[in-house]
């Protein structure tokens, strides 16, 4: 039996990475058994997105503190945070958050989580996600945090099962809550990280209803109910919160509100839109603001199924220079040279599912907006956050096609992270870097971004910079060279590699970039 691990930061990071693999494996099943509160097929995506934004938070914020890493985990979910489903988890990790970041132990933090996540619903529904995060913090005991995981997983996997003799609309379409399923997972996941043992996840059962085929016959469990659902982060003080709740919950229902510290997700299902806008203009900043009209999304999803030209999958990724746009085509990617394109290369695509990979850190939010837009018109997106081109040719080297869309997002997920990507830049003035004062004419190393090496000329800079990313490790280095740079720069920094360091592999591509004398990859 492997020795149970300490609930570190470490242990943190594997948490939410296995739970984005064990909700990227279990998302079209909870989308199909997604009922209540609207019968819309999408509490498993929404579930995803929540933990992937999480997990690109954990990815930003370096560090073994326990507090800072569960604190990052939590606001990345919250920022992130999708439909109903989704802001209710990100209430339950925030939860969890207050108690272990001041000491507090798992147990007791569950038992926050599920008292904060109720506090957060307007009008807290039996046989929900809710009922089942109670059970797992009523269910959890034990000596140290992988028992006390384990039993709360197992008390959380009880509680799904009697879900559906709780909820009538589950009872009626024979499934269990969608919402408790992808929970379940998420606890899964947290005792294996614990246990270093991989639960056996329950099986989603029952009968599949077609996304917006509810038995009524309406896209809500209310006949009649509200037509729209808004989400929007929100700046406010704290104080403006209860006024903001009284009136929204006036608008409409399925009211989340969650976060604190003047940083709020707000969820609601409403007719009037504008209203609903309104109020968090009354309270505060609203920003990022979603709107989904439930019949338009029902009935974009049930014309698609007929239509046999459409493309399944797409890749669509930002890249400059010919050459790196030549292979990347070639790898069957769609390819932009600007993120102001992604957007309309994600219509050209004509694909039910896309994966984006934007290939500049600075294309992030660019990429994002893309996203939410493409998923407004019905396509499944996938954000993969590649800083460089050589993580996207990472992440294409393992794309398949015929792999699951969740499956085929997780591996390239993990090629592109697993690449740590490094450029030599020429310096266009002297300035001040994290490597010191360079002047106009060095040749600054860039590795992971930042400044790491200035030197005198390409060779030896990129030299030094393969030999400091090397010391930590790698099976594969890949040179992609510029417009304008010598021939042999990437034959000599091959030869270096050849010789220093055997068991390591190059390839070279002739990428053609602009500006940009080469970019390494290191796997």
């Amino acid at each position: 039996m492997p020795a149970p691990h300490p609930l570190d930061a470490p242990t943190v990071r594997v948490w939410c990475r296995l739970a984005l693999q064990a909700l990227g494996r279990a998302r079209e099943e909870i989308d199909a058994i997604n009922v209540y509160p609207v019968a819309d097929g999408d509490t498993g995506t929404n579930l995803y997105l929540t933990v992937e934004s999480a997990a690109e938070s954990l990815e930003e914020a370096p560090g073994t503190d326990l507090a800072e890493t569960l604190r990052a985990m939590a606001h990345g979910a919250l920022i992130g945070a999708r439909g109903n489903s989704g802001t209710i988890l990100a209430q339950l990790l925030r939860g969890m958050t207050r108690v272990l970041a001041d000491g507090g132990q798992l147990a007791h933090a569950l038992r926050e989580a599920a008292d904060s996540a109720y506090a957060a619903v307007a009008h807290p529904v039996e046989g929900t996600m809710l009922t089942v995060a109670r059970a797992a913090a009523g269910g959890a005991s034990g000596a140290d945090p992988a028992a006390v995981a384990r039993t709360a997983y197992e008390a959380a996997r009880g509680a799904l099962a009697d879900t559906p003799g709780q909820l009538e609309a589950l009872g009626r379409a024979g499934v269990v809550d969608a919402g408790g399923r992808g929970l379940v997972a998420v606890l899964g996941a947290l005792a294996d990280a614990l246990t270093g043992q991989e639960p056996a996840l329950p099986e989603v059962v029952g009968a599949v209803i077609p996304f917006g085929c509810a038995p009524d016959g309406d896209p809500h469990v209310v006949p009649g109910g509200p037509a729209y659902e808004v989400i929007y982060l929100l700046e406010a003080a704290d104080s403006a919160v209860p006024a903001l709740r009284g009136t929204l919950d006036a608008l409409g229902d399925s009211l989340v509100v969650i976060g604190g510290d003047g940083l709020w997700n707000v969820h609601v299902h409403v007719d009037d839109v504008g209203a609903a806008v309104e109020a968090g203009i009354e309270a505060g900043r609203p920003y990022r603001i979603k709107v989904t009209h439930f019949g338009d999304q029902v009935r974009a999803t049930a014309d698609e199924a007929p239509r046999g030209e459409r493309v399944l999958r797409a890749v669509v990724a930002v890249v400059r220079g010919h050459g790196l746009a030549d292979l990347c085509a070639g790898a069957g990617a769609v390819v932009v040279a600007t993120g102001a394109e992604l957007p309309d290369a994600i219509r050209r695509a004509h694909a039910r599912e896309v994966v984006l990979l934007p290939n500049d850190a600075t294309l992030r939010e660019t990429a994002a907006s893309a996203a939410d837009h493409a998923r407004s018109e019905g396509v499944r997106v996938a954000l993969i956050p590649t800083r460089s081109a050589v993580q996207g040719i990472a992440a294409l080297a393992v794309h398949e096609p015929a792999r699951r869309f969740d499956e085929d997002v997780v591996a390239m997920t993990s090629a592109a992270g697993a690449t740590r990507y490094a450029e030599l830049a020429v310096a266009e003035r002297e300035s001040w870097t994290s490597a010191g004062i360079c002047q106009a004419g060095d040749i600054l190393g860039l590795i992971d971004g930042d400044v790491a090496v200035i030197g005198g000329n390409l060779v030896e800079t990129g030299t030094i910079v393969l030999d400091r990313m090397l010391a930590a490790g790698g099976e594969m280095v890949t040179l992609v060279l510029g417009a304008g740079a010598p021939d042999d720069l990437t034959e000599r920094l091959e030869a270096h590699v050849r010789d220093g360091y055997l068991a390591v592999d190059t390839v070279v591509y002739g990428g053609g970039e602009p500006g940009c004398p080469l970019l390494i990859g290191v796997e």
